[in-house]
């Protein structure tokens, strides 16, 4: 049984590797890069000019690529034919029988197809009281992180988890920070960038995310901010996470506590990253549930993509 994430594709794969895992995560926690490299988290300077790029979140077409009715590499087609400049994988449909060649030939089609992948997105859990829990979850990153680099993706969408019950959620920030410190040092020795979303849970509000964000304390860790999941003062919320964000992704819904949904002001929210000096990628992540992904998801993409030109140097 995989202890880490038993609804995950990959997690038989990984199980069937953890003691090799387990083995080499010492070695890449005792990797040393100077007391630089540890000095604050990676944060926005407001007077920089904004740099945005548009990207496609794989979740936007879960049900077709969960049906096999779609592959990785349509979506280097779908981002090439809409100029849309990257993809964001969300990883939970990646064969688990042929994995590195499944890599090797995604990366070769998205680079001749200019379309870039800056990130991909996985499931975990951070809210593990013990040290084993943690070291195995530490593994569970790093795994990633290796599947990452060897896409040329420089970042990794990671959840907080939920609070285990009977737990006191102060504890429970503790452990997810204890975890991400384990595996800063090995994301940073591979170029990876960890970015914790605001997905409920341990990270449901902005001020706990920062406050895990900044105990961590590492360059190479920062916020994932997803512009749906905060259900209360959504807007306010956003802009006190903006000088965190080492990535976005973009809902084209709110939904709040009392079960409201409206629609989320695209532009709002593409002026607060410019005026915050974000540099990096935002990435259409398709939530809706009226309209089939394959004919709402283009002019949704096209509205990101004029936003973020705006928006941009």
């Amino acid at each position: 049984m995989c202890w880490i994430a038993d609804s995950d594709p990959l997690c038989k794969e990984f199980s069937m590797n953890r003691r090799d895992l387990l083995k080499s995560l010492p070695t890449a926690a005792a990797l040393s890069f100077g007391p630089s490299a540890f000095a604050a988290a990676p944060r926005a300077e407001s007077s920089a000019k904004p740099r945005i790029k548009s990207a496609i979140c794989a979740y936007s077409y879960r049900e077709a690529l969960g049906r096999n009715q779609m592959t990785y590499e349509d979506l280097v087609d779908i981002a090439a034919e809409n100029d849309i400049d990257g993809l964001d994988l969300t990883v939970y449909w990646f064969p688990t029988d042929r994995l590195n060649r499944f890599l090797a030939s995604l990366r070769r089609k998205a680079y001749l197809a200019a379309v870039e992948i800056p990130s991909i997105a996985i499931r975990s859990d951070l809210c593990r009281p013990t040290a084993r829990e943690q070291q195995r979850e530490a593994a569970w990153l790093g795994h990633w992180v290796d599947i990452a680099n060897q896409l040329g993706a420089s970042h990794i969408r990671v959840f907080g988890g939920n609070v285990p019950e009977g737990a006191d959620e102060s504890d429970a920030a503790k452990w997810v920070t204890e975890i991400l410190k384990r595996s800063a040092d090995y994301a940073r020795s591979k170029g990876v960038i960890l970015g914790l979303e605001n997905h409920g849970g341990i990270t449901l509000y902005a001020k706990r995310i920062i406050e895990i964000v900044e105990a961590v304390d590492h360059p190479w860790v920062g916020i994932n901010l997803d512009t749906g999941n905060f259900r209360s003062d959504p807007y306010a919320q956003m802009a006190t996470c903006l000088p965190y964000a080492v990535n976005a992704q973009f809902k084209v819904t709110i939904r709040y506590e009392d079960g409201r949904r409206e629609a989320c002001d695209w532009d709002r929210v593409m002026q607060m990253f410019a005026e915050a000096g974000y540099r990096g990628y935002v990435s259409l992540e398709y939530d809706g549930e009226n309209e089939d992904a394959i004919t709402a998801v283009p002019p949704q993409l096209r509205r990101l993509r004029d936003l973020a030109r705006k928006y941009s140097v």
